[in-house]
């Protein structure tokens, strides 16, 4: 049984969008804080507890009546379910990831970076991700000292109230980050501006200086890192954002504004806190990853439950799109015999990090080859390209997740793991040589794949880096941000297949290191302008 969080969610969604009030700007994309909630609802105190999971519930659930729906009338709840848009985003966009059915919508743009203001899957990650910002903005409404007075509210509420208004000032920060990342600017709204106005626009710069001033603000408010229930927010998360942040300061700032020696002293908080390694690489994706050894290393998920929490989201589309060639059965992996018919592949560059005596047993490996040739020059062709099969539905002791379609595997959003590469380069990247640490942490990471291919100081590199969280990371909804980061992703000293829209790879302009503004998100707010280059 997956823990309270998950379990609540769909109920506080009910809570959350029964009180939705549904202008028609927000139905085309939320650019305000239009979410109403009434005051019966908090007559009964445990309310406050189900509508904080349900701004949480945002981030796995897309309606509140089963996967198909969607609360953002006009956007498919494909095209909007937050991780399954943020992988598309962060990793489809790149050289990991290839989708076979191109006529889905908005996916044979992305994969071929040639996409535009009118794509339906960058509409739906601009709105969910103003609608986690609003539902956040009117929690902490509803929770000011005024209103609890008002309300007679218990003092137990109170003192669980700090954490939660901590933990919605989190998830806010947290998809403004995502839209500082993905977009440069977002519509800025708090609390503290009035429902139904035109908000203003942040640019990167002034979500970055909001993003870091909000998550020292709540530190103290929040519970200590690791030790909150699973599925909620506490100060783990805010330091992994905060070391995000810094690390890419550069790609957000401007070039000579790098911020290593704040994204070392985030991480080092990281590594003193009560987090671990997963005994095993792969319990991190298995249908039990919230109860195995995964739970040490799991530092926020994305919540998945094939009974409570039935989504389109990426673990569901990633299990599924693997399984339907002559190579995987979904009895295998936890799902249905023909999943998707084989909907998902790699990237040849990806297939080739694996190649050689190195990597062959090492168990992030999880590469299938068969017969097949490692190249797509026909993405509609399913019998090229090699696969991976890194999620499962199944448990660590083999027992199948409780539905064939919608699966139990957590997306691991934010890991430990990735604390350890991200120590490493930024001490690289200050330093211009790796220490003992660097080494120490990513030979803890070969070891627990049964890699005995250790190294030293000398072999840390930037290609080394960017290498080597490919293998760890792959499929977890990075890759962009490193090779914009590492200056790979636009022009052409990196080609992959497919970039460009050129099946061996072609140069990209560099204002496609940002995305563009949704036709449909610009006419809701006329302080929106258009990224350069659109």
């Amino acid at each position: 049984m997956k823990k309270t969080i998950k379990n609540i969610s769909i109920l506080s969604l009910l809570f959350v969008f029964t009180f939705f009030s549904c202008t028609e700007d927000l139905n085309i994309t939320p650019n305000d804080d239009d979410t109403l909630l009434g005051e019966d609802l908090f007559q009964n105190e445990g309310a406050y507890r189900q509508v904080i999971a349900g701004v949480y519930g945002n981030l796995a659930l897309t309606g509140t009546e089963g996967a198909e729906s969607s609360n953002i009338e006009g956007i498919d709840a494909g095209t909007s379910q937050f991780g399954r848009v943020l992988l598309y985003m962060q990793t489809l966009s790149a050289d990991q990831m290839i989708w076979s059915y191109e006529n889905d919508p908005g996916t044979r743009e992305i994969q071929r970076n040639i996409w535009t203001a009118q794509n339906p899957l960058i509409l739906g990650m601009y709105s969910r991700s103003h609608l986690t910002i609003a539902l956040a903005n009117n929690f902490l409404r509803e929770t000011t000292a005024d209103k609890l007075d008002s309300r007679g509210a218990s003092e137990a509420v109170r003192q669980d109230i700090v954490a939660y208004r901590a933990e919605a000032r989190l998830l806010r920060a947290l998809s403004y980050y995502y839209m500082m990342d993905l977009f440069g600017k977002a519509n800025f709204g708090t609390e503290a501006d009035a429902v139904n106005t035109i908000l203003p626009v942040a640019d990167r710069a002034q979500l970055f200086d909001f993003i870091e001033s909000e998550l020292l603000a709540i530190e103290s408010d929040l519970v200590e890192a690791g030790a909150n229930e699973y599925g909620r927010a506490d100060k783990g998360v805010a330091y992994m954002i905060l070391a995000k942040i810094y690390l890419n300061a550069e790609v957000y700032l401007g070039a000579g504004q790098g911020q290593y020696d704040k994204c070392i002293t985030y991480c080092q908080k990281l590594l003193d806190a009560n987090y671990s390694l997963a005994t095993n690489y792969k319990d991190l994706f298995m249908a039990d990853n919230n109860t195995n050894s995964a739970i040490n290393e799991i530092i926020f998920p994305i919540i998945s439950d094939g009974s409570t929490t039935q989504n389109y989201g990426p673990t569901t589309v990633m299990i599924n799109g693997a399984v339907g060639s002559l190579e995987v059965n979904g009895a295998e992996v936890g799902v249905s015999e023909g999943g998707w018919g084989g909907a998902l592949r790699v990237r040849k560059e990806f297939a080739e990090l694996w190649q050689g005596g190195n990597f062959i047993d090492d168990d992030r490996n999880t590469i299938i080859s068969a017969d097949r040739p490692i190249g797509i020059t026909d993405i509609s062709d399913k019998d090229t390209g090699y696969i991976i099969q890194k999620y499962s539905n199944v448990t660590s002791s083999g027992q199948a997740g409780i539905d064939q379609t919608f699966v139990d595997t957590d997306f691991p959003l934010f890991r430990l793991a990735d604390v350890y590469l991200m120590y490493a380069e930024a001490v690289l990247k200050q330093d211009g040589v790796a220490n003992t640490t660097a080494v120490d942490l990513i030979n803890d990471l070969r070891i627990r794949a049964n890699n005995p291919n250790l190294i030293s100081v000398n072999d840390i590199t930037d290609q080394f880096i960017l290498d080597e969280r490919s293998r760890e990371l792959h499929w977890e909804a990075h890759r962009r941000q490193d090779l914009i980061r590492f200056g790979l992703f636009t022009g052409g000293n990196y080609n992959w297949a497919w970039k460009g829209n050129g099946s061996n790879g072609i140069a990209i302009p560099s204002h496609f290191k940002l995305y563009p503004i949704p036709n449909l998100s610009m006419s809701s707010n006329p302080n929106l302008t258009q990224n350069p280059g659109y």
